[in-house]
């Protein structure tokens, strides 16, 4: 897959951009897979993509994450799994968060803004917490009752 380098700005307006649901589509939460849900920017001129993955054996390790062009990813959120070693030797634990960074993509883990996240023992008020913070406004229909 070719690899698609955006600036700074580029990602932050692309982040910014309030996101939708293309579709009524019903979703169920994954169990030991990867859920891809397309979006669209509500000016319908740019399209994402939502990723919702959940471990096989430990089912609290979830990834969620936001892709832009197919292959860009701007925020992801790992919850539960090893700690995270950024390209300046830190480790980072979980969870933590990933924003795109010119220059580096989603290399750099930081920890949890705490004013923006909740609980993560919750991954259904983690996941809400989530769109939220990639500005999902109108969120993809996913079954809660597999949150559990």
């Amino acid at each position: 897959m070719a690899e698609i380098n955006l600036t700074q700005a580029e990602a932050d307006a692309l982040i910014a951009l309030h996101k939708r649901r293309v579709n009524e589509e019903h979703h169920p939460f994954p169990l030991g897979s990867k859920l891809s849900i397309p979006l669209e920017s509500t000016t319908g001129r740019e399209q994402f993509i939502l990723d919702v993955s959940r471990g096989r054996i430990d089912l609290h390790k979830v990834t969620y994450q936001n892709r832009a062009r197919q292959v860009v990813v701007l925020v992801r959120l790992d919850i539960e799994g090893a700690p995270h070693h950024n390209p300046d030797h830190e480790d980072v634990s979980c969870p933590h968060l990933h924003v795109y960074r010119e220059g580096f993509g989603v290399k750099w883990a930081f920890p949890i803004p705490t004013a923006k996240f909740g609980d993560f023992s919750d991954l259904w008020l983690a996941l809400q917490d989530f769109m939220r913070y990639c500005n999902i406004v109108e969120p993809p229909h996913i079954d809660r009752e597999m949150f559990t």
